[in-house]
C-alpha cells in the first residue's frame, strides 16, 4: 500500500524546494516507521548475493547521499533494501555549499546537486549508527567517508584515515569517496600517483585495524563516470594491488549534453539520474573486462526501472544501488528492481 502512494504524493513533493521535499519525505518515513506502518510494505523475497565477503539478502542497495548522517537507517531498511550505504561523512562537521544546491530536471529524469559533503561529522553519524536496530540485527551497512573541504588535497589521506579509523568497528564495509565533483580538487585523487599513495595508506591502516578489532572490514572506492578508458584501466589495476575489495561505479557526472535547453541545466554540480546511465555502464563494462572476477562492482547511476537494474548486472556489476530513481519512482522501484534481478 505504502509503495503505491508515492505517485499520488509526488506532485505535492515536487512543488516544494528539493531539499525541503527531501527532509519532508524522510521525516514522514520515520514517522510511519515509528507508528508501525512500514510493516505494510511488501516484503522482498531473499535472493542472497555474495559480494566483498558479505552476504546481501538481495542485490538492491541504497546509494550514499540520501541519508547523509545515518538518521533514517531503520525506516529506510523497511523499504526492502538488501544493503544501505550512508554518508558521505567528513571527519568534522561542515555545512556544505550554500543554498540552493539541489535541482530537479524532470524533463530528463535527472537531478543536479552541489551539496559539497554537508555533514554533521563522524561523532553524529556514529551515534546514529549505534542506535540503529536494523544494524544491530545484522543489516548490511556501508559507511561512506570523505574529506573536509578545508583540508588541503595534499593532506586528504589524513582525513580518510581518520574516517576509516572511526567507522571501522561499526561498518559492514567502508566506501572511500574520491569522485564527488563538488569538493575542490577531490577528483584529482583518482589519478594514478595520487590514488597509489592513498591506497597504500588505507591498506596499511586497515591491516592495523583488522588486527586490533579481530575482523577484516571490506573497503570499496567510489569512482566517477567521466573517466576515460585508460583511467578506468589504471584504477582496475591498482585497486586489487592494495587489497581493495570493491568499486562503486559510479558517482555523478559533469557532462551536460542530455540536459540542453532544460531549466537548471546550467547549474554547477554533478548530474544524477537517467543521463548518467550509459556512462556508468561503460565504466562497469571496462572495469569488469580489465579486473576480471576478483573485484566486486556495485553499479549505480541512472537506474530508473527494473530493466536498468538488469543492464547494470549484465554489464558486470554484482549488485546495484538506487538514489535519483527513488525521487522519480518512489519506493516501488526497490521491489521492481529486485523482481527483475530474480
Amino acid at each position: 500500500m505504502l509503495f503505491h502512494a508515492y505517485p499520488l504524493l509526488r506532485p505535492a513533493l515536487f512543488a516544494l524546494e528539493p531539499e525541503t521535499a527531501h527532509a519532508v519525505t524522510l521525516s514522514t518515513l520515520d514517522c510511519a516507521h515509528r507508528l508501525g506502518l512500514t510493516r505494510l510494505c511488501r516484503k522482498i523475497p531473499d535472493q542472497p548475493v555474495q559480494i566483498m565477503g558479505l552476504t546481501l539478502p538481495n542485490p538492491v542497495g541504497l546509494a550514499a547521499g540520501l541519508d547523509k548522517n545515518g538518521d533514517h537507517v531503520d525506516a529506510l531498511s523497511a523499504l526492502g533494501f538488501g544493503f544501505i550505504e550512508v554518508g558521505t561523512v567528513t571527519p568534522l562537521p561542515q555545512p556544505g555549499n550554500p543554498l540552493p544546491r539541489l535541482f530537479r530536471l524532470p524533463g530528463a529524469q535527472a537531478a543536479i546537486n552541489r551539496m559539497g559533503f554537508n555533514s554533521q561529522g563522524l561523532e553524529a553519524l556514529l551515534a546514529n549508527v549505534r542506535r540503529s536496530a536494523w544494524r544491530a540485527a545484522g543489516g548490511i551497512l556501508g559507511l561512506n567517508i570523505g574529506k573536509n573541504a578545508a583540508t588541503p588535497i595534499d593532506r586528504a589521506a589524513d582525513d580518510y584515515l581518520r574516517g576509516l579509523e572511526a567507522v571501522y568497528p561499526h561498518a559492514s564495509y567502508v566506501t572511500v569517496n574520491i569522485s564527488s565533483p563538488n569538493t575542490r580538487d577531490l577528483r584529482a585523487l583518482q589519478g594514478s600517483d595520487e590514488l597509489t599513495c592513498l591506497l597504500q595508506a588505507l591498506h596499511d591502516r586497515r591491516r592495523d585495524l583488522a588486527e586490533r578489532h579481530g575482523r577484516r572490514v571490506p573497503l570499496a572506492v567510489k569512482i566517477a563516470p567521466d573517466l576515460d578508458d585508460a583511467q578506468v584501466d589504471a584504477i582496475a589495476d591498482l585497486l586489487p594491488r592494495y587489497g581493495i575489495d570493491g568499486v562503486i561505479a559510479t558517482n555523478t557526472t559533469v557532462e551536460r549534453g542530455a540536459l540542453a535547453g532544460l531549466p537548471h541545466a546550467d547549474e554547477a554540480g554533478g548530474v544524477s539520474g537517467a543521463p548518467v546511465r550509459e556512462s556508468s555502464l561503460r565504466v562497469i563494462e571496462r572495469l569488469r573486462r580489465r579486473a576480471g572476477k576478483g573485484l566486486a562492482i556495485v553499479g549505480v547511476g541512472g537506474i530508473m526501472s527494473g530493466a536498468d537494474a538488469v543492464a547494470k548486472i549484465e554489464a558486470g556489476a554484482d549488485a546495484i544501488q538506487l538514489y535519483t530513481g527513488l525521487i522519480y519512482r518512489g519506493p516501488a522501484l526497490v521491489g521492481e528492481c529486485a523482481a527483475a534481478l530474480r
